[in-house]
């Protein structure tokens, strides 16, 4: 006979403003003045109205010199050239694999933007173009970097380095892109045993650490062997932790992602999720990251 878990209400305890060693963020909604000097430039998330520079998102406020721009907190994701990505197959086209990535349109990964099985360098032939599905099918993620924007706003991927192709076993998490800290690189082997892709695009693979990289096989085999449960733990762990760093709202790296692991070992898996539970190891994660920057 199934369990079930009940809680009473609790009061919950007020949390103190978490401003990082940088000081408050300026924070503005729809409609709200950034400012009324004139000697400002207008950027993306701005407009210009009786000489008043106004917001037309919600967000925080970057400056950048004498340009201004309004981040959006909760937005689709917008491609720059040299993100990394982890992507879905929607279609595959003439030449091309359409790729859902969270942005508006969906990506585009030419079959000459990829590496062949192999890691093979030649033209591609017709014989490739009737193998694609092969290579890729819909339904298959992938990881990729961005190589250029087109005119519309769609992103063109490619996979042309053995660290990029497609993915094995492990799960896919999915968060707001604002969410995700821009770092040199954004694949981590964890020290718990499990490895992270934290694409730029929101969308976090997690998946056992692999014991050697498979050089040879340019990104196209996946290790379709039963996963330990050992490892199907840490991996759910650290999904959990996951979850519970984006339900509050804190920035997705490999270091908080750690901190949050690890305050997280005196309980259970399930109860990760919990309020309560997830409040007090997301406050002692949000400590130890301010223990640092100071």
């Amino acid at each position: 006979m199934a369990t079930i878990s009940m809680r009473l209400p609790v009061a919950r305890k007020p949390v103190g403003p978490s401003a990082s060693r940088g000081g408050e963020k300026h924070l503005v909604a729809p409609g709200d003045t950034i400012t009324t000097d004139t000697g400002y430039m207008r950027g993306h998330g701005t407009y210009l109205e009786d000489e008043k520079l106004i917001a037309s998102v919600a967000g925080a406020v970057e400056r950048v010199n004498k340009l201004v721009c309004v981040k959006a907190l909760k937005t689709r994701y917008n491609g720059e050239v040299g993100d990394i990505v982890v992507g879905r197959i929607t279609e595959v086209q003439q030449k091309r694999w359409k790729v859902e990535t969270n942005s508006r349109l969906d990506s585009v990964l030419l079959l000459s933007s990829m590496n062949l099985p192999g890691g093979e360098l030649r033209r591609r032939s017709a014989e490739d173009e009737l193998a694609m599905r092969d290579y890729l099918q819909e339904g298959d993620l992938i990881s990729a970097e961005v190589q250029s924007i087109f005119s519309d706003g769609a992103v063109s991927l490619h996979t042309r380095s053995l660290k990029y192709g497609k993915l094995g076993q492990g799960v896919l998490v999915q968060v707001s892109p604002s969410l995700v800290k821009r770092q040199k690189t954004h694949f981590h082997d964890l020290p718990c045993g499990a490895s992270v892709i934290l694409g730029n695009n929101g969308f976090i693979w997690i998946y056992p650490t692999p014991e050697q990289k498979d050089e040879e096989a340019g990104g196209f085999t996946t290790n379709l062997e039963p996963v330990p449960l050992s490892d199907r733990e840490v991996i759910s762990r650290l999904r959990n932790c996951i979850v519970a760093l984006v339900t509050h709202k804190l920035m997705l790296f490999d270091t908080s992602i750690l901190y949050c692991y690890e305050a997280s070992l005196p309980h259970q898996i399930k109860d990760i999720l919990k309020p309560e539970v997830m409040e007090e190891i997301v406050l002692e994660t949000r400590q130890r990251l301010l223990d640092l920057e100071g």
